[in-house]
């Protein structure tokens, strides 16, 4: 990931996803990925992106406590972009609104390959935890290996059957028991994947 860039303001991709892949009821969609900068200057414009979210990819640094602690203000963010409900001037995660959302929500830690051995277990102690607090899937990445994300593996696996809740999340009801709604449209299901202001600030520093 050496060619990575910083994000200002909001990049935006599509990925192709095979739903339920290898299953009969497998099938094909286009999932647009909103990538959300965390540069403090264009915190006014966060919640432009938070308009019928599907799911939601939050991406700390391993290597900075700070960048963790702030997932709970992304979250929040996310959920509360109508309410504007504040602690302390910031926007925070509300448990009870998370249970009424069912937002499909993944957890990734980056820099892995730049935690020092003996530390790696108490750092990785506290990324599962925040994903246990919204009771999301994490997976920790080491940036210098493509192997982390190769196809058969737990991380690969964590990946799809998120997406796999992203689309179910956009297209299915619970009263379809497994096909379609009715409803379906062309606009594909929306993911926002955002980073921790802290984690951005550094690299653009």
């Amino acid at each position: 990931m050496g060619n990575s860039a910083w994000t200002i303001g909001c990049n935006v991709d599509v990925k192709l996803h095979d739903y339920r892949e290898g299953t009969p009821h497998e099938k094909t969609f286009c999932v647009e990925l909103w990538d959300v900068g965390g540069s403090i200057n264009h915190s006014l414009s966060h919640s432009v992106f938070f308009n019928s979210v599907h799911g939601l990819i939050l991406v700390h640094d391993l290597t900075n406590r700070k960048s963790q602690s702030n997932l709970r203000r992304w979250l929040g963010e996310v959920l509360n972009k109508d309410a504007r409900k504040k602690t302390n001037g910031e926007l925070d995660y509300d448990e009870e609104v998370f249970s009424e959302n069912q937002l499909p929500v993944l957890v990734i830690g980056t820099k892995m390959d730049r935690i020092p051995d003996n530390n790696l277990e108490e750092v990785l102690s506290r990324s599962s935890s925040v994903a246990g607090q919204c009771r999301a899937d994490f997976i920790n990445l080491d940036c210098m290996q493509n192997k982390h994300l190769a196809a058969g593996t737990t991380n690969a696996v964590k990946l799809s059957r998120f997406f796999d809740k992203v689309v179910e999340k956009r297209y299915y009801t619970p009263d379809t028991r497994g096909r379609l709604g009715s409803q379906e449209r062309r606009r594909p299901p929306s993911m926002t994947r955002t980073f921790s202001p802290t984690f951005l600030q550094e690299k653009l520093d």
